[in-house]
Formats: C-alpha cells, sequence, structure tokens
C-alpha cells in the first residue's frame, strides 16, 4: 500500500514538475524583478509561488466534481489530457516555453510594467499555474479514481513541486550565471521529451480504458 502510494506520488511529481517548468520561468522571473531590491523580489516570489499552488490545491478539491458535472468520463479527459499536454510538449522540444503556459505577445510587451502585480500575472498564472497544470491535475484526479490515498499523493506531489519552483526561481539569477541560457534550453528540452512521453502514455490508457468499458469489463 505505501509502495502504490510512493510510486503514483512519483508520477504525479514527475508530471507536475515538467508542466511547471521551474527552468523555463526563471529567466522570465530573472526579467521581470531584475530591477527589484531583493527584499522585494523575494516577497513577489513568496506570493507568486502561494497563489500558484492555492489555484492548484482548489483544481486537486474540485476537479473530480467538475468532471461528475461535466459529465466527462475518465477515458475521455485522459485522451485530451494527453493530446493537451503533447501540445504544450511540442514547443519545449525546440527550447521554447510551452504553449498553453507562455503569455501572448501582447501580454509580454505589458510584463514588468507598474500597472499590475507582477506575482499574480504572469508569475502566479499563467507561468506557474496555467491550463497545462490545471488539465494534468484533472487528468491525475480522475485517474485517482476518489482514492484519498492517491488524492493526498496529488497534493504532497503538488507541494512538492512548488517548493522545488520556489528554490529554483530564488536562486535563478545565480542559476543562469551557472549554466547560461543554453543550459536552461537544454532542461527545457529534456522535460519536453518527457511530457511528450508521457502524454502519449495517457492517450494510450484512454483509449485501453474505453476499450475495456466497451467489452463490459
Amino acid at each position: 500500500m505505501d509502495q502504490a502510494f510512493f510510486k503514483f506520488g512519483l508520477a504525479a511529481f514527475v508530471t507536475l514538475l515538467v508542466v511547471v517548468d521551474p527552468p523555463g520561468v526563471v529567466p522570465i522571473y530573472v526579467a521581470l524583478t531584475k530591477d527589484e531590491p531583493r527584499s522585494r523580489q523575494r516577497t513577489i516570489l513568496i506570493r507568486a509561488v502561494l497563489i500558484a499552488l492555492g489555484v492548484a490545491l482548489f483544481f486537486l478539491i474540485a476537479g473530480r466534481g467538475v468532471l461528475s458535472y461535466l459529465g466527462v468520463t475518465v477515458q475521455a479527459f485522459s485522451i485530451s489530457g494527453g493530446i493537451l499536454l503533447f501540445v504544450a510538449a511540442m514547443p519545449m522540444l525546440f527550447g521554447q516555453r510551452g504553449g498553453l503556459q507562455s503569455p501572448e505577445p501582447e501580454e509580454r510587451d505589458t510584463m514588468g510594467a507598474g500597472d499590475h502585480d507582477i506575482a499574480v500575472f504572469p508569475l502566479a498564472m499563467p507561468m506557474l499555474s496555467g491550463p497545462g497544470l490545471i488539465a494534468t491535475i484533472l487528468l491525475l484526479t480522475s485517474q485517482a479514481g476518489g482514492s484519498l490515498q492517491k488524492l493526498t499523493a496529488i497534493g504532497v506531489a503538488i507541494t512538492a513541486v512548488f517548493l522545488v519552483a520556489f528554490i529554483t526561481l530564488y536562486l535563478g539569477a545565480r542559476l543562469i550565471a551557472l549554466v547560461g541560457e543554453g543550459g536552461v534550453h537544454i532542461a527545457t528540452r529534456v522535460m519536453g521529451i518527457v511530457l511528450a512521453a508521457l502524454a502519449v502514455q495517457y492517450v494510450l490508457n484512454g483509449v485501453t480504458g474505453y476499450y475495456h468499458l466497451l467489452l463490459g469489463r
């Protein structure tokens, strides 16, 4: 039982970590806060991570209810979620941020402007808790099947992912100086490969599950 908890939690952690992609957020975070004093940078980072964590936990708690209300089967969501994650993985394979998380060009033009809170936008949403993360949480929730143990594992995985994100962003400036922009692009490509493989697996799981459902198993 503990082994199942660890296995499911580890899979959830890896999937969510790849979707959030903390190394991919680092250059944007550094660019947004480069003119802020160090104390202000910490405040922005803490608020952004806490807001993103709150959004993620909300969809963890309400996700299964949302699927039930919409009448969406687990198999259908597994297939659609896998396709969505694969679309997000494709730009990452070319060293870019996932399309589900990257802000639109007109939004990037306003980044860093003083007329809005950058901790909320674009850091918390959509960079850390965008549609890709929400879809992944709903997908994992559907796979948990109402199991309190698995839902707890997802909650632990979400918390661990945002802890990693906080540490990565906190050390963002030093990380870029250490590995350079090239290192960040390499990490993004590797994460894209992993995400693409996970996305294909989700589609296969959905197709297999629906096939068994048709056979009445």
